[in-house]
């Protein structure tokens, strides 16, 4: 198994009526990896620079720069944050649904990372606010992926279309870097690897992967185990996945899919089909010995 079979994999839904961009970097190949080009030594894309709709999956950049001021010292753990009527919207997570009113910094980014959760990432989003998210993508060579707009239950003409567009490649990217500890500080990597580890999504990629969620260690490989840390995204004609697949190898990754929703639900057990295959490939690169 190699990367050019996950490419290979990624290929095959070339004749579905839907776009399936993949973005696949060996964290630990010896030689220029970043670029997921395909002439890389450890990365591998297909319509991996397509921007595209990324839906929740973009949430890593706000997780970033969470974890970025969590670690200069710019925002504390426990800082209270009120929760506003603005941020409280519909769509996946807890917060709309509790009584309490007030949770700590930490207490959104986890709620953001372990169910998408759409009030805590408005309050985060709220608190550090877009541009900062757009500088941080800046620094970290992130050319295309951007948060346009807080989440809303509704999108009218005068706001952003979608909540965020990305490609593959810079999600993957992203990834990549906190793996290796170079999001920013090795700390603040480190966080937000944490912080994903804890998702409890995990039916894309990781869906037909024989892997422990709940096995303590991560990121540390365990032998003959595979361990995955990752964050998803579900909107209208899109489903996104990026993340990390541990095993002998570590393997940072992003697959986005996009449709036609006219085209009817078949198209949508497609893309979803066509994700989980590529997972099984990746994964199997993951098991390679290094």
């Amino acid at each position: 198994m190699s990367l050019a079979q996950v490419a290979a994999a990624a290929r095959s839904s070339a004749a579905l009526p839907l776009t399936l961009a993949v973005a696949a970097v060996d964290v630990d190949a010896v030689g220029p990896a970043d670029g997921a080009d395909g002439g890389s030594v450890g990365a591998v894309g297909v319509d991996d620079t397509v921007v595209l709709p990324v839906a929740s999956a973009s949430k890593l950049l706000l997780l970033a720069e969470v974890a970025r001021r969590l670690d200069t010292g710019e925002l504390t753990a426990g800082r209270p944050v009120a929760i506003l009527p603005e941020d409280v919207t519909g769509g996946t997570g807890l917060l709309g649904r509790l009584s309490r009113p007030g949770w700590t910094v930490e207490d959104l980014a986890w709620l953001t990372a372990a169910v998408s959760d759409n009030t805590a990432t408005n309050a985060l989003l709220r608190l550090v606010g877009l541009p900062a998210t757009a500088r941080l993508a800046r620094e970290l060579g992130l050319e295309r992926l951007t948060l346009h707009d807080r989440v809303r239950d509704e999108r009218g003409p005068d706001v952003p279309p979608v909540f965020a567009t990305g490609t593959a490649r810079d999600l993957a990217r992203l990834v990549a870097l906190a793996v290796r500890g170079t999001m920013a500080t090795p700390t603040a990597s480190a966080r937000l690897l944490g912080w994903m580890r804890a998702n409890t999504d995990q039916g894309l990629v990781p869906a037909l992967i024989d892997h422990d969620p709940y096995a303590p260690g991560f990121p540390e490989p365990l032998p003959g185990r595979l361990l995955v840390a990752n964050k998803t995204g579900t909107d209208t004609g899109v489903r996104a996945d990026a993340g990390v697949i541990v095993g002998a190898r570590r393997v940072a990754y992003a697959v986005v899919a996009h449709w036609d929703v006219a085209l009817g639900p078949s198209t949508e057990r497609a893309a979803v089909h066509a994700i989980r295959d590529v997972g099984r490939a990746l994964a199997a690169w993951a098991q390679r010995p290094a």
